[in-house]
């Protein structure tokens, strides 16, 4: 049989399988139980191997170094000083092996979704993630990255710190229960390990060359893997929870109007930047 033979059942098999997994992102992601903490490795693992298959595996070690020494750096101070994120503390993986304050798994987490957010940014800019051959590129491709990965975080801090408790802040904040310094430090800290792999990948000539389908088809993948991870908060918007829930200032907030105004955020940030994300991606293709 010829390798032509093969390569769209395969390639099949592959979308079913990534649609189910979104699938089950989207549908169960947002309650903390052992499926979602299961979906979050495997989402990890996905990533890893996405930057495998994009940058090879070299690359994307390095990249995975530089992620995790810098985020655990950056949380690590953190937790110990209060910046630049501001008071806090985890209780999701408390019983895990610890880096420092931090378990384990956060520095994963921000790879995982660190590195989907660089590709998502890569697309905006018209592939500048393949390129960074100018300065201009070197320098803004690291913020656009910056600014889409804490969108993310904008989404999803105020349901998993203030209804799910994952992590604690300490003195509360105006978004419900979450201070700005949070995403003022998630801008940060992104844009310090996307600046890093800029640097580095500017003067590496060893990348992968892609076909310009198998490069659309694993961009379009980042680019589902990242809105999904967002649109898993309308699940409980639907449901229609209610209740109060209070944060560690004694702030008494409605889950109601927390979860609708994560929708809120969500549209206009993750799903509007996705939508600009593949509109790019749709518009590049049909320029071929």
């Amino acid at each position: 049989m010829k390798a032509g033979d093969t390569r769209s059942p395969l390639e099949a098999a592959g979308w079913i399988g990534l649609s189910t997994y979104l699938v089950l992102v989207v549908g169960f992601a947002w309650n903390p139980t052992p499926l979602a903490q299961g979906l979050a490795a495997l989402g990890i693992a996905i990533a890893c191997a996405h930057a495998a298959l994009f940058y090879g595996w070299k690359n994307a070690l390095v990249l995975l170094a530089i992620c995790l020494v810098t985020t655990f750096a950056m949380e690590n101070i953190g937790a110990a000083t209060g910046f630049p994120f501001g008071h806090y503390h985890f209780e999701v993986g408390s019983n895990l092996i610890h880096v420092g304050a931090i378990p384990i798994i956060v520095g994963p987490l921000w790879f995982g979704m660190g590195y989907l957010s660089w590709i998502v940014a890569g697309t905006l800019l018209g592939g500048a993630h393949r390129r960074l051959s100018g300065k201009i590129q070197l320098v803004v491709l690291p913020v656009v990255a910056a600014f889409v990965m804490t969108q993310w975080d904008v989404v999803m801090d105020p349901p998993e710190a203030t209804i799910s408790k994952a992590w604690i802040w300490h003195d509360g904040g105006a978004d419900f229960g979450v201070p700005l310094s949070n995403y003022l430090g998630w801008l940060l800290t992104a844009w310090l390990f996307y600046q890093a792999f800029a640097i580095y990948l500017s003067r590496r000539c060893d990348t992968p060359v892609h076909t310009a389908e198998r490069g659309r088809a694993l961009r379009l993948v980042a680019i589902l893997l990242y809105l999904c991870s967002g649109l898993t908060h309308v699940i409980p918007w639907v449901i229609g929870q209610s209740g109060e829930v209070t944060d560690a200032a004694n702030h008494v907030w409605r889950v109601a109007d927390l979860r609708e105004t994560t929708v809120v955020t969500l549209l206009f940030t993750m799903v509007f930047t996705s939508m600009l994300a593949w509109l790019r991606l749709a518009t590049d293709a049909a320029d071929r």
